[in-house]
């Protein structure tokens, strides 16, 4: 029952975290280049305020569960639930190091100006962003598919 519970908890964080990343990419970055760069850089500053916490708080529940998952689980569901969680610890990284240094300049030239070579600096967030949604998406997918495999009947 334990298990049950903490996949649940796993699949939960993982998959809002999931589409909370994929929102983003699917909606939020094509929003991003269509409006005027202004707006994009005052806009992206004060969402990642917000998204400072919540994805913080996503990604932690999302890798703690997923290990805690492999720590309790035996055979090939420790190695998939381990596998989540680190493709999951691999989307806090790539945050952490690609997309919030980043955020960092975008917050910068929000008060003053960006520098000339600011679209390929977005562009590599794009890419920080892109990478970090797939790597929460397979983590996503391995919980699922742990969630229907069939469970060996114990003997009787």
């Amino acid at each position: 029952m334990r298990i049950r519970l903490l996949h649940g908890l796993a699949l939960l964080a993982t998959g809002l975290l999931t589409g909370a990343f994929g929102y983003g990419a699917a909606n939020l970055v094509p929003t991003f280049n269509a409006v005027p760069l202004d707006m994009r850089l005052s806009f992206h500053a004060e969402l990642m305020k917000m998204n400072g916490i919540t994805m913080q708080a996503a990604m932690a529940v999302s890798i703690l569960s997923a290990f805690a998952l492999a720590a309790l689980a035996h055979g090939p569901a420790r190695l998939i639930a381990a596998s989540a969680g680190l493709l999951t610890l691999g989307s806090f990284l790539i945050t952490r190091f690609g997309n919030v240094p980043i955020n960092g300049l975008i917050k910068e030239w929000a008060r003053t100006s960006p520098p000339v070579d600011h679209a390929e600096i977005l562009r590599r967030w794009e890419l920080f962003n892109d990478l970090r949604t797939l790597t929460a998406l397979i983590a996503f997918a391995l919980l699922i598919a742990l969630a229907l495999r069939r469970q060996p009947t114990p003997p009787q």
